[in-house]
């Protein structure tokens, strides 16, 4: 029996491919955990901070979630 060893070298990189995800946005608040929507447009979810923000004005700290599709791919 005979083994046989292949070492390739792998990259990865964002998908941009015409049949990728979307990349998509989202806001946090960090004060009471809601979150806005996932939108592909970062816009709404900052409209949604601004929002909430009016709405609780000692809510004033967020965190931006960004979902991005990534891709390996084998050099040659």
């Amino acid at each position: 029996m005979r083994s046989i060893v292949s070492y390739e070298d792998w990259t990865i990189t964002p998908d941009r491919e015409p049949d990728a995800e979307p990349t998509t946005y989202e806001m946090v608040c960090c004060v009471c955990g809601d979150g806005s929507a996932n939108a592909e447009d970062w816009q709404a979810p900052q409209d949604w901070a601004l929002r909430h923000s009016g709405r609780n004005p000692s809510h004033h700290t967020y965190r931006e979630v960004i979902t991005r599709p990534w891709r390996t791919w084998m050099r040659r």
